[in-house]
């Protein structure tokens, strides 16, 4: 039987997204929704940081008050991401656990091959690198992170299509350890976007059809485009206020 998933495309305040993937999360769980893809644009750019990750080892406050940029914390793990409204889209999937691998490390394949099949869609010759990333000759455009509830998976992700690279390495911090275990010596060195590896601008139209085929292609589904409902939006809502406050943007300082 085809696996038919419910597309959705949005944009909205960085608070609201994480809020609707946790009410997503939530709404699948008990068997609310269909399995759902979300495209969805951070608006205005943002920043977003990890669950366990330190807010301040891993930004730099100081040049995101500068220009304006807020920050989120997310429920699952991964790293910190900068999200430019302008050249950046993120994905996340709502599955119920028996649409996809059980083991952790390939689920990430799995569900990343989406991303990879977008990329090549695009002229890219990208590959999945393990655990969480999609690189292209070594350098990375996209990262993903996951979490499980109650036999639901939640996996978001990126697709630098077109981001200020710049910005992003003003607004992030990372250890040099780490740098150096990639060998290089800036995160600018690390990471890529497809615009940049074709040596033209990609538009956020492309990257979106990109993605719907990338996904229909490696999740073997039949995308069908929809809207939120309203226990959706009140329930993302009801929770926004926690991805809003200090508490939880400083649970670890």
């Amino acid at each position: 039987m085809v696996w038919r998933i419910r597309l959705v495309i949005d944009d909205g305040n960085p608070y609201y997204q994480m809020a609707l993937d946790e009410a997503l999360l939530i709404l699948r769980s008990v068997n609310v929704i269909p399995d759902t893809l979300r495209l969805y644009v951070f608006n205005p750019s943002s920043v977003s940081i990890g669950y366990f990750q330190s807010l301040k080892r891993t930004v730099n406050i100081d040049q995101t008050v500068k220009l304006n940029i807020p920050i989120v914390r997310r429920i699952t793990g991964g790293g910190a991401v900068y999200h430019d409204v302008n050249g950046e889209i993120t994905y996340s999937l709502v599955s119920t656990l028996d649409r996809i691998p059980h083991d952790i490390a390939e689920s990430y394949r799995f569900i990343t091959m989406g991303v990879v099949y977008a990329a090549k869609y695009l002229g890219v010759n990208a590959e999945f690198k393990p655990v969480n990333d999609v690189v292209v000759d070594g350098r990375k455009f996209s990262g993903q992170a996951q979490i499980r509830r109650r036999g639901t998976v939640l996996q978001h992700g990126t697709f630098m299509y077109a981001t200020n690279l710049d910005i992003l390495a003003s607004v992030l911090r990372v250890p040099q350890v780490k740098l150096r275990d990639k060998g290089v010596s800036s995160i600018r060195e690390r990471v890529t976007t497809i615009s940049e590896v074709l040596g033209r601008r990609v538009s956020r139209s492309e990257a979106i059809e990109a993605l719907k085929y990338g996904f229909s292609k490696a999740l073997d589904a039949e995308l069908y485009e929809d809207k939120l409902k309203p226990v959706e939006v009140e329930l993302a809502k009801s929770l926004e206020w926690k991805y809003r406050s200090r508490e939880w943007l400083e649970l670890r300082p």
